[in-house]
């Protein structure tokens, strides 16, 4: 069962990142559980063991199929839901997932982690949690100390935290990148209730912020919102990687 690029399939082999994942996951015997992207199995079938309840989501056909045959006596007995398709497509809602009620615990593929994160954060019935191994670049990017668009955006929707650091040659065919095990926790819209923001407007106004990374907030923001407060001033003459989540919301809020 050789990897495919074009899918950006890399499959796990290192133990401890496995045992971490799962730890991670902090899983209990009546959890929902769904997986991106299973592969071969392996973290799989240590999902299995913690949980009465996994959906596995797997695009490639002969991968599908070799799933199929290794967990047969899973599938039949309940535990194992194997859906064939595109995460990207995949409905949640229709595999009968409810808000905040299960969890996304995955290697996913790398070259979509960008458009996972964006659609199971900004959900309607979004994960309690997100256990997942990324490529270690897109960690840093997201915990590191100058802020991104990324960053902002997993910040936004819940608590990302790096895990541990896997290095390239725990995988076949051997990346040519490292990786990372991050967890999200307490995935929610709370951030935009309590500050009362409307999500939308917030979105277009850190993308704006963002758009020019070089420049000012008051160059980048001047065609969408005013910022003559005091706080909009001194605010202003940052560059959007230099703002917290917290002084974006401030923005926000001042431009109601």
């Amino acid at each position: 069962m050789r990897a495919k690029k074009s899918l950006g399939q890399n499959f796990l082999k290192s133990e401890p990142a496995l045992r971490k994942i799962i730890e991670a996951g902090e899983i209990k015997p009546d959890d929902v559980i769904l997986e991106i992207g299973p592969g071969k199995g392996k973290l799989t079938e240590k999902l299995l063991g913690k949980t009465g309840s996994l959906i596995a989501v797997e695009k490639d056909r002969e991968l599908f199929e070799f799933l199929k045959i290794k967990f047969a006596k899973e599938i039949n007995a309940g535990p194992l839901v194997l859906v064939r398709a595109d995460i990207l497509d995949f409905d949640a809602s229709a595999q009968g997932l409810k808000p905040r009620a299960f969890k996304v615990i995955a290697n996913i593929p790398y070259n979509i982690t960008g458009a996972i994160l964006k659609k199971f954060l900004t959900a309607k019935n979004q994960p309690e949690r997100m256990v997942l191994m990324v490529q270690h670049e897109v960690a840093q990017r997201i915990l590191g100390g100058k802020e991104s668009l990324l960053s902002i955006s997993v910040k936004a929707y819940g608590e990302p935290k790096i895990l541990m650091k896997v290095p390239a040659r725990y995988f076949a065919p051997q990346p040519a990148v490292d990786s990372a095990v991050i967890v999200i926790k307490n995935i929610s819209r709370k951030f935009f209730t309590e500050n009362k923001l409307d999500e939308e407007k917030f979105w277009q106004i850190v993308k704006a912020g963002f758009a020019h990374k070089r420049k000012k907030l008051s160059s980048n923001l001047k065609n969408i919102i005013s910022i003559e407060n005091q706080t909009g001033r001194e605010l202003g003459n940052k560059r959007a990687e230099d703002l917290s989540l917290a002084e974006w919301a401030e923005i926000a809020k001042n431009n109601d």
